[in-house]
């Protein structure tokens, strides 16, 4: 399926109410599922990959807040899709109760690395095995009472596999100390999940690239989860496209405990002003445009689509560096930007790994220039769809291809573009 994306009149006005963070989320879903006490989760977000972990802990919890862990004597089977944080959580939340469970997501999570994560449990005294290629999913989790200690731990790969060992170590009887060897990569998704775990009463110490976390108890105080400040950066691309921009988004805060709150800064370099509210922000337009930018993703991978598609549409020489945790996530993205901005003109060279330069060659010497009846391949990945889906404000119409993937984060992203006033066409093929 295609969608037809069109806006007449180039103009962004009205409000939104954002989807709440997936990140967020699944984080307190899990302590949820960890906790010996009650608690209230309001705003949990609507996205595919928190429905799925919900319902997962759902079956593995009693009570209506998750609070006490059933006790499963039957081996279990669970199909994860395509979420990153939904198998890897629940393979550290497996890893630390008794009994034995199956963990498989979607073809292109099942590529997807998982070793460095099973080697620490197994280190901790789990009993892992993969069912398929070693160092991926399908993996069979033969649980145990894991005791905690200290591991090593590769901080490079992914943030994710640091974050589910974070998620049990209050509920490990020594605690857990992880001693983090190189450059970290997404700090920002650390720090967020050491701040929910501080919201649940959680004491940790950092010390140079030692994190440690004590046995302790999860308090159970109710948690509002904010909106999502990664799909918030769809709208900020819109507005930077827009001939005039007037927009509001609901339930984000200035005080944010998530990383890509940053996106209020680096769209002042596109031209868009924000100003917080006591209900969110308010989005509007400026003249100003830098002759280039550079910027450094590593601590904030998920906006780095947004970005290289909003310099590259402006016509703006970008210099992107630290995407090297994006060559695996739900496609290689950087590969998918490379091919995929071709259409628009615009060349992209990663020769430097884990980086995107982008040029603008003359246009006799570009045989990929857009053209309207191209359609933009999303490669099964929401950020490729809800980046270049913004393109329709400064095309007559933009074609995107496989537009459900966007319901892994943002479900109501296509509902919330139709009411700023953008036309979208289903398109069969």
């Amino acid at each position: 399926m295609v969608y037809k994306v069109s806006k007449p009149d180039k103009k962004l006005k009205g409000t939104v109410y954002l989807t709440a963070s997936k990140s967020e989320s699944n984080r307190v879903l899990l302590i949820q599922a960890l906790s010996s006490q009650r608690f209230r989760t309001t705003n949990l977000a609507d996205s595919i990959d928190t429905q799925i972990l919900a319902e997962i802990l759902k079956n593995e919890t009693a009570g209506d807040q998750g609070h006490t862990l059933k006790k499963l004597d039957v081996e279990v089977n669970y199909y994860t899709g395509n979420g990153g944080t939904t198998i890897r959580f629940l393979t550290a939340f497996f890893a630390s109760r008794e009994g034995t469970r199956i963990l498989t997501g979607s073809d292109r999570m099942n590529q997807r690395p998982i070793k460095p994560l099973v080697e620490a449990l197994v280190r901790l005294g789990a009993k892992i095995t993969y069912l398929g290629e070693e160092g991926c999913t399908p993996i069979k989790i033969r649980g145990a009472v894991l005791k905690g200690g200290d591991i090593q731990m590769d901080a490079g790969v992914s943030s994710q596999f640091i974050t589910a060992l974070l998620l049990i170590a209050p509920t490990l009887e020594n605690g857990l100390s992880i001693h983090l060897n190189g450059r970290i990569a997404s700090r920002s998704y650390i720090m967020m999940t050491l701040k929910v775990l501080e919201h649940f009463g959680v004491t940790y110490k950092w010390n140079n690239n030692v994190i440690s976390v004590p046995h302790q108890e999860f308090q159970g105080w109710d948690y509002h989860i904010e909106s999502d400040w990664s799909s918030a950066s769809y709208w900020y691309e819109m507005a930077a496209f827009s001939e005039e921009a007037e927009l509001k988004i609901k339930g984000l805060r200035r005080k944010s405990i998530q990383g890509d709150s940053v996106v209020a800064n680096l769209f002042e370099f596109f031209g868009v002003r924000t100003e917080f509210t006591e209900e969110g922000i308010k989005l509007s337009k400026t003249d100003y445009r830098p002759d280039i930018f550079d910027f450094d993703f590593s601590d904030y991978p998920d906006i780095a689509q947004t970005v290289a598609v909003t310099a590259s549409a402006l016509k703006i020489p970008t210099q992107l560096n630290g995407l090297h945790t994006l060559y695996v996530k739900e496609t290689d993205r950087v590969k998918a930007l490379k091919d995929e901005l071709k259409k628009i003109g615009v060349k992209a060279d990663d020769r430097a790994k884990g980086s995107l330069e982008i040029s603008f060659p003359p246009r006799k010497e570009n045989k990929d220039a857009f053209e309207p009846d191209l359609v933009f391949n999303t490669y099964h990945d929401h950020r490729m769809a809800m980046s270049f889906a913004p393109l329709a404000l400064l095309y007559p119409e933009v074609k995107i291809e496989g537009p459900s993937v966007v319901s892994k984060s943002y479900p109501d992203y296509w509902n919330d573009m139709k009411m700023l006033g953008f036309e979208i066409k289903e398109e069969n093929q």
